[in-house]
């Protein structure tokens, strides 16, 4: 079977999955998505672990086939985040643009920082042989929030707007200061060579700055030649070039794709928006890449849920598992809290800020991407064939999952909270 056909098949059922959701379970649609294709992966596992399902190893095989990193980092990723960028009200993000900037750089380092040495020491009190550094490149992968699982999920719940444009703008931010942190503890762990200041300083402005000034010329020359057509059709096609060809060529040029996508769907869903588009786009190019978007999530959150077919679980891993999502939370929020002893200083907030911001720091598909990425081979328990590669995929895709699941459907109580305070708060200030 093709990847292709694969694809189309995947597509099918997570449209499925969503239709039934919609018309009797009413959950929010990714994380219906991910149940049920976790539930599927469940059932075939059981089922061929005891021989009842002799389809266990070619269903393993089919999802192989897609490569899940590269169908996300060099597939829909760009799709997905041009989408996200292109709903951001700049206006609202100006407003909040330090909070934004020390969420997605500060409290990424800090957490980094945090889950790394703690999640040492805890494997010192368990006597696993887990290097110090192996530990840190784990919460460099676990520590940026997921765009894509915050966008899908906490934007449409319509939290207060300072909280919502804070949670949004970092999730869509901090994937390229996240990223030069995941590569140079990545280097120092797997690479021949050290990094030094100024090799990290030029991956940092290579990467994060080039990926920025990209994503600006990118929505300049996209802006002028959607105000250039009158055309309708024409204008839906240019918009999609720019998450296609647009990423294609920032990876080309060795510059940060999701970072470009981001400011350029922010330049095009605000300044083109008002000015370029004809009266038919105008009302259109929202739905239209509300639907792309959708579609895109359905198939991204289906393979989320499935991809656990293709581990291979130790005892020792479903301890590391139920490690990792106390541990991570813990780091988010003394992230978080940090933060907001800086913010504070200058604003008042929503009292409920800090505990939508910890618990609506939800992870996602970009976190096991990172982790799949780590070659196999350096055994931490040998005669169990458990290497490092294994402790660190299993330990995030409990996080991603405990978040999109249980995170992702028990955040609406505090978001309605946080909205009747604020509610409150504007009465009495007549």
């Amino acid at each position: 079977m093709s990847v292709y056909n694969i694809i189309c098949f995947l597509a099918a059922a997570a449209v499925f999955i969503g239709f039934i959701n919609s018309k009797f379970i009413k959950m929010q649609t990714t994380i219906a998505i991910t149940a049920g294709a976790l539930i599927v992966s469940l059932v075939v596992a059981i089922a061929g672990h005891n021989g009842l399902l002799a389809f266990e190893a070619e269903t393993i095989k089919v999802i192989n086939e897609i490569d899940f990193q590269s169908f996300l980092l060099q597939g829909i990723l760009g799709f997905l985040l041009f989408a996200g960028g292109l709903g951001i009200k700049l206006p609202h993000m100006k407003d909040q643009k330090w909070e934004i900037t020390v969420l997605a750089l500060f409290a990424t380092l800090f957490s980094t920082f945090f889950i790394g040495f703690a999640f040492y020491f805890i494997c010192d009190l368990i006597h696993l042989k887990l290097d110090l550094i192996y530990c840190l490149l784990f919460g460099a992968l676990i520590s940026p929030t997921d765009p894509i699982a915050v966008l899908a999920i906490v934007k449409k719940l319509h939290a207060p707007q300072r909280i919502s444009t804070q949670i949004e703008g970092e999730s869509l931010f901090n994937d390229g200061f996240g990223l030069v942190i995941f590569v140079t503890i990545f280097t120092i762990a797997f690479g021949t060579e050290t990094p030094t200041v100024m090799s990290v300083t030029t991956l940092f402005l290579q990467e994060a700055i080039g990926g920025i000034v990209y994503g600006a010329i990118l929505g300049v020359v996209f802006h002028y030649l959607i105000c250039a057509s009158k055309d309708q059709s024409m204008e839906q096609l240019l918009t999609l070039l720019i998450p296609s060809a647009g990423y294609a060529l920032a990876e080309v040029l060795h510059v940060s794709g999701p970072l470009a996508m981001v400011v350029v769907g922010i330049m095009i869903g605000n300044w083109t928006r008002q000015k370029g588009f004809s009266k038919e786009s105008e009302q259109n190019i929202s739905h239209f890449w509300e639907l792309v978007d959708e579609f895109l999530n359905g198939i991204l959150f289906l393979l989320i849920g499935l991809v656990m077919l293709t581990f291979s679980f130790h005892a020792e891993d479903w301890i590391l598992m139920a490690i990792a999502i106390p541990l991570v939370l813990a780091g988010r929020y003394a992230s978080v809290f940090v933060s907001y002893i800086g913010f504070n200083r200058f604003r008042r907030y929503n009292p409920m800020s800090i505990k939508i911001l910890t618990w609506g720091g939800l992870r996602g598909a970009l976190a096991i991407a990172m982790a799949l990425s780590v070659p196999a081979g350096v055994m931490i328990i040998p005669e169990k064939n458990i290497d490092v590669r294994e402790i660190l995929l299993v330990m995030t895709y409990s996080v991603v999952v405990f978040s999109i699941l249980i995170q992702g459907s028990t955040i609406t109580p505090m978001i309605e909270k946080a909205k009747r305070i604020e509610a409150e708060t504007a009465q009495q200030s007549k």
